[in-house]
């Protein structure tokens, strides 16, 4: 564990390093603040439109850290070749990926924490009314950013950085289209159907993660709703990163 848990920090000092990291949390605090202004030009709902932009703005941006950060946490070692340097020392080639995981998790943690403190300063600078049932929401959508991370992980284990990039924004998207695509699975040919529904069971369902409309009405989650997502994402994570420890295990680094 403690191996794994000194990965996991160096993988943090990389990442708070990282230009690409204080660019997008930039951006995901300017338009979080941006929100206010916005709210300013509509007449009625003004904090619901507040809440949803900022929540909104949480989650692409960490999606987007989540994806550009996680992609590269194996290939960029390979690439460098610090790799063989790493795993010639008593680290198993399991704690070196799941060390690399919890640093990027800990990483999304902490931006997640500073966008929505930032989200709460709006909340309060423009005078809305701040309620506790808006926390849940954005713990969920930290559960969906750690999804993202374990599928991005999982890419990088057998493809290049790019590939990784491309098939994970694709999960991303397809993931909160997979109401969609079992509605689309019940209007199209047999063969077709059967193809829609094996990629709605395989890939994430995100809209699991999705309850920014129990935010933006300052309404809690219910207990049983929330419980069930929690355990989806904590299964899905789990398999994810037992393949990818499978195929990281199998690969030869010449």
């Amino acid at each position: 564990m403690m191996k794994m848990l000194t990965i996991g920090l160096n993988v943090f000092r990389e990442a708070i390093r990282d230009r690409i990291l204080y660019n997008l949390l930039f951006f995901a605090m300017m338009m979080i603040a941006c929100a206010a202004l916005l709210s300013t030009l509509t007449v009625g709902e003004r904090t619901k439109i507040i809440i949803d932009i900022g929540m909104a703005s949480i989650n692409f941006f960490g999606v987007l850290i989540a994806i550009f950060l996680g992609i590269s946490l194996v290939s960029k070692e390979i690439d460098k070749r610090t790799i063989y340097t790493i795993l010639s020392k008593p680290v198993s080639r399991p704690q070196f990926l799941l060390g690399k995981y919890l640093g990027l998790s800990i990483t999304l943690l902490v931006n997640t924490i500073i966008m929505t403190g930032v989200f709460s300063v709006t909340l309060w600078y423009v005078g809305e009314r701040f309620s506790a049932n808006i926390f849940m929401p954005i713990g969920m959508i930290y559960l969906e950013l750690m999804v993202m991370t374990a599928v991005g992980l999982f890419f990088s284990t057998f493809t290049t950085v790019t590939s990784s990039a491309i098939f994970t924004i694709a999960v991303y998207v397809i993931g909160h289209l997979s109401g969609d695509l079992r509605e689309m699975a019940k209007r199209v040919p047999e063969v077709s159907k059967i193809i829609l529904d094996f990629i709605y069971y395989l890939l994430p369902n995100l809209e699991n993660f999705n309850f920014k409309g129990y935010a933006s009405y300052m309404n809690s989650v219910p207990y049983p709703l929330l419980g069930f997502s929690m355990l989806y994402g904590i299964i899905y994570i789990f398999f994810l990163l037992g393949f990818s420890i499978l195929i990281f295990n199998s690969r030869e680094f010449k």
